[in-house]
């Protein structure tokens, strides 16, 4: 590569991430082989996390926050340093953080995934509408929006789609949830578990979750619905007092950069930042999923 890749750094970075080992282990390998520099990795969810910087702010312990929704960066921002990226020409504009916050790391689509042993792909909800029909009562999988935070910004998804100002939002989530017959599932990963083992019909969930287990071979299938989603990135940041501070800084142009972002899409199923990586084959361009303003 060029020399800015070539570039050796000393000394060590300690990440804070809210991602699962299999992104974590091959990407900072990678970044200590490349640059020098010894990562401390501390795993975690990402309320958790951004508490523990809040709490470490006179005496901060981590360098940067490695994913976590950008809702919870911007509401932790005052703990964060604003960090413009080497590589911000080449990610996708209608993502990034005007005032540097956070670097967007990847994109998470909101969807609708069924079973297809239980449902046929004609009978398959096609909007967040046909969730009220009675023949999806007690059979939809759903998280509750007070542990999940993917699961609140799908509650506020279903919101916007159908007004958010006017009584038809709240007209539609009453239904919904009067449909969900009191089955509320106590985090995230239950959903797609639910949905792929047949004890739950339909779904909803993160793009990434689905693809997995249709990857996997399960009898699964996904919908974009109609009315329009959420795409939703998570982020990365430099923590503000950071002792690391360029190291925290070469390890966001890195997770940016071109050869993460393609690993990203090829092993992990999840959808790049970047304009310069196409989607896995068969999925959707992300702009041609339409999507709610969020």
């Amino acid at each position: 590569g060029d020399a800015g890749t070539a570039t050796k750094l000393s000394g060590k970075v300690v990440i804070y991430s809210t991602n699962n080992a299999e992104i974590n282990n091959p990407n900072v390998n990678e970044f200590q082989e490349r640059t020098g520099v010894q990562v401390e990795l501390i795993a975690g969810g990402t309320g958790e996390l951004l508490k523990r910087v809040e709490a470490e702010k006179d005496n901060p312990l981590g360098d940067v926050m490695f994913g976590g929704d950008i809702a919870s960066l911007r509401a932790y921002g005052d703990y964060l340093e604003p960090y413009e990226t080497k590589e911000k020409t080449n990610l996708n504009p209608g993502y990034l953080d005007t005032g540097s916050l956070y670097t967007p790391f990847t994109l998470l689509p909101m969807v609708i995934m069924y079973n297809k042993d239980l449902v046929s792909e004609t009978d398959a909800p096609k909007s967040w509408n046909d969730l009220l029909n009675e023949k999806w009562k007690g059979k939809i999988a759903f998280a509750d929006p007070g542990k999940s935070s993917s699961s609140f910004t799908q509650l506020a998804t279903m919101l916007t789609a159908y007004g958010k100002d006017d009584e038809k939002g709240w007209d539609f989530v009453k239904k919904f949830v009067a449909n969900l017959d009191g089955k509320l599932l106590s985090g995230s990963g239950l959903v797609y578990e639910g949905v792929a083992s047949k004890e739950f019909a339909v779904g909803i969930t993160l793009e990434e979750a689905a693809l997995r287990y249709v990857e996997g071979g399960a009898p699964v299938g996904i919908v974009y619905p109609s009315e329009g989603t959420v795409v939703t990135p998570d982020g990365m940041a430099v923590i503000k007092g950071a002792k690391n501070q360029a190291n925290a800084q070469a390890f966001i142009d890195f997770a940016s950069g071109i050869d993460v972002q393609n690993l990203l899409q090829d092993e992990f199923l999840r959808r790049s930042v970047r304009n310069d990586v196409a989607p896995k084959s068969g999925l959707p361009e992300i702009g041609s999923i339409k999507t709610v303003d969020y």
